[in-house]
């Protein structure tokens, strides 16, 4: 559980990475959000996307404590 939240966790923080870098025309077509020839950068999508790696890399801290 804890090692899943952490790579996934990761997996987040770099896609709130590239949404923060990377204009939407540019994205990835998977990634919601792609808009053909748009300059614009998706500050919210990044936003959320780091807010939902905050979230995992709390589940990974409270899943790895000592139960002692």
């Amino acid at each position: 559980m804890r090692t899943l939240a952490i790579v996934l966790g990761l997996a987040f923080a770099a896609i709130a990475i590239v949404y923060w870098l990377v204009p939407a025309g540019s994205l990835p077509a998977v990634f919601p959000g792609f808009e053909a020839g748009s300059p614009r950068v998706h500050l919210k999508h990044g936003v959320a996307a780091a807010v939902v790696a905050v979230v995992l890399f709390a589940i990974a801290w409270y899943a790895g404590r000592s139960r002692a």
